[in-house]
């Protein structure tokens, strides 16, 4: 019951956010302006995500290795593109990784690694983002004018470097209470999974260079969307812009984060001076974008091995 009424609330969500959002769209103008060579641009955006995602789960499988689930390259991949079809389908942006999770622990490396592998990976892209939002500030106050955009910008960067950082000071702390509790002893063992990922000498430079990797190529998905509708948009502004969006899409609160990442672009486009009906179309091919590459991964689930595997059981992380 506490599923479906969670499950409901993100629709609603999706659904008042795109509501307001798309209330000033014009369909038939946004068509019109694609065109044939705009499909072409779609087309080297997809081709660009699908990229991103094979980046992705190069990073999860160096992850992965050392939470005590070792990954091929074909099966991480497999994984991850299986992962965006149920990124599209699940009322959450983050079902991919609950089906990534599903996956794994299935195999001989059991529940707990899967879970550590995937919660560490997710924790990984969000620090980089943050850490890449972080150091573009200074551009970032230059192309923001409006002092509520900037006080937003700042606040949503500091809460999620907040939140990294705590997340990996908790592996450091010796309190004996800690101890005591389940749940903080499974996020203490992430945390100094992630602290060796980030800052050990044997993967910090290949992890940070693809996490990094990952949220420039979203950007460079964002401008072929631009080029597909000829867009007044600079790269360079979308290089600002976007890694916000995508912070906040972050949240659990929607479908596929349809809805935030509309209203977000919107909000962030006028900030910036830029137009917001400009903003929500490119959201919109953006989210398509994604759409059509969770359909590729729908044909892979379609195809896998995994699907003539039994129902997911109930998860339980043993000591």
């Amino acid at each position: 019951m506490r599923q479906i009424l969670l499950s409901t609330a993100k629709i609603l969500v999706s659904a008042a956010l795109l509501y307001l959002a798309l209330r000033k769209v014009d369909f038939s103008d946004l068509v019109s302006r694609l065109g044939f060579d705009g499909t072409g641009w779609i087309a080297l955006a997809v081709a660009v995500t699908l990229l991103q995602v094979l980046v992705s789960a190069l990073r999860w499988r160096e992850i992965s290795a050392d939470c005590g689930a070792p990954l091929s390259v074909a099966r991480a991949l497999r994984y991850c593109m299986i992962g965006s079809f149920f990124n599209q389908t699940l009322p959450s942006s983050i079902g991919g990784d609950a089906m990534r999770l599903w996956l794994v622990g299935q195999g001989p490396a059991g529940w707990r690694a899967a879970a550590y592998s995937v919660f560490v990976d997710r924790a990984i892209g969000l620090i980089a983002l943050a850490v890449l939002i972080c150091v573009s500030l200074p551009w970032s106050y230059q192309l923001i004018g409006n002092p509520q955009g900037r006080l937003a910008l700042l606040f949503v960067d500091c809460a999620a470097l907040a939140a990294g950082g705590g997340f990996l000071l908790l592996g450091r702390l010796n309190w004996p209470w800690l101890g005591t509790m389940r749940a903080l002893n499974h996020l203490r063992a992430c945390s100094l999974i992630t602290g060796r990922a980030i800052f050990g000498r044997e993967h910090r430079l290949k992890i940070a260079f693809l996490s990094l990797f990952i949220h420039v190529q979203a950007v460079v998905i964002a401008w072929c969307v631009v080029r597909a509708i000829e867009a007044p948009i600079h790269f360079g502004d979308l290089f600002l812009l976007v890694p916000p969006v995508m912070l906040i899409t972050m949240m659990p609160i929607s479908i596929a984060g349809w809805g935030v990442r509309e209203a977000s672009m919107a909000l962030i486009f006028g900030y910036a001076g830029l137009a917001t009906g400009e903003g929500v179309n490119i959201s919109l091919l953006f989210g398509a974008v994604f759409f059509l590459v969770g359909v590729l991964g729908g044909l892979v689930w379609i195809v896998s091995v995994e699907r003539a595997e039994k129902k997911p059981a109930p998860i339980e992380l043993t000591e």
